[in-house]
C-alpha cells in the first residue's frame, strides 16, 4: 500500500502521509516510505523545495502508531527510535527546503515530524504537541532535542511534563509554527511559499540551509567559520554572477535550472 503520495510539482515536489484511516499516524512502513520519497528528492536535479502534508482534514499525522508499540521490546524501541530519528535527520539535512502543511492535529511523532520541516505552516484547526509522557514514554524521534531548540527549554519541559496540546495560534506565539491561516488556503499559501522560493538560486539556498542547519548544532565561532566557507564556495557556481548581473542590469535573474 502506499501510504506517501509523491506529485511532482514546476517548482518542487508535494508529498502527501496518505493514512487518513489511522489520521496519518506513522508507523515502520510510513517511515520506510518517507525515506524512499526523500531518495527519490535527492536523486532530482535541483529540486529546490518541498511541501509535506498529511491527506484529510483531521491531521497531519497524529503521532506514532501506538498499537505497533505496544508489545515492544526495549531493543526493538531503540531499533525504532534510531530509524525515525533517521528519516527526521534526513528531512533537516537534504538540500532542499521543506514545508510542513500542518492541517490538523500534528501529535507526537507527527509534532516531531513537523518540527524536523524547515518551515511549518499551521491552519487555524491545528494542534501541535508531544504527549508521549501520557503513554509511559518520552519523544523518540528527536522531539525533546528540535522542541528545546525552537521554544527553550523551559517551554519545552512544560509542554513535555503536562503533554498539553498546543492550539495553532498559541504555537504561533511559541514559535512553532511560522504562520497560521484558514485551512481553505493552507496549501495555497504553502504553494506560492514554495514557488517563491524556486525562483531564487537553488545553490545559494541549499547553501543557506546547510549554513544554518550545521551551525545551529556548533560554538558561534566554528559557525562562522562554516558561514564563511559556504560564502565563499558560492562564488565557485554560475549563479552568483548571474544573480550580480541581473542585479546590475535591473532584470530577473535567470538561476541554473
Amino acid at each position: 500500500m502506499d501510504y506517501i503520495a509523491y506529485n511532482r510539482q514546476s517548482w518542487g515536489v508535494e508529498l502527501t502521509l496518505c493514512r487518513p484511516e489511522a489520521l496519518n499516524a506513522l508507523n515502520l512502513e510510513v517511515l520506510h516510505q518517507l525515506d524512499r520519497a526523500l531518495d527519490q528528492i535527492e536523486q532530482e536535479k535541483n529540486l529546490r523545495v518541498a511541501i509535506l502534508t498529511g491527506a484529510g482534514e483531521k491531521a497531519f499525522a497524529a503521532g506514532a502508531d501506538i498499537a505497533a508499540m505496544r508489545d515492544m521490546t526495549p531493543p526493538q524501541a531503540m531499533e525504532f527510535s534510531a530509524y525515525g530519528q533517521a528519516v527526521m535527520g534526513r528531512l533537516r539535512h537534504i538540500p532542499a527546503i521543506v514545508i510542513a502543511a500542518v492541517n490538523g492535529y500534528a501529535l507526537g511523532g507527527g509534532c516531531e515530524l513537523a518540527l524536523a520541516c524547515d518551515i511549518r505552516v499551521a491552519s487555524r484547526t491545528a494542534v501541535l504537541g508531544i504527549p508521549e509522557v501520557t503513554l509511559g514514554v518520552i519523544p523518540g524521534f528527536g522531539g525533546t532535542q528540535r522542541l528545546t531548540r525552537i521554544v527553550g527549554e523551559s517551554r519545552a519541559l512544560e509542554l513535555l511534563a503536562t503533554g498539553r496540546r498546543v492550539e495553532a495560534e498559541e504555537a504561533l506565539r511559541l514559535g512553532l509554527v511560522n504562520c497560521v491561516v484558514p485551512g481553505e488556503i493552507l496549501l495555497d499559501t504553502c504553494r506560492d511559499m514554495a514557488g517563491r522560493i524556486a525562483r531564487n538560486s537553488g545553490w545559494a539556498v541549499a547553501l543557506g540551509k546547510r549554513s544554518i542547519c550545521q551551525g545551529a548544532e556548533m560554538e558561534l565561532n566554528q559557525g562562522l567559520a562554516l558561514e564563511a566557507a559556504l560564502f565563499s564556495a558560492a562564488f565557485s557556481g554560475p549563479d552568483q554572477k548571474e544573480g550580480m548581473d541581473a542585479f546590475l542590469q535591473k532584470r530577473r535573474p535567470k538561476f541554473h535550472a
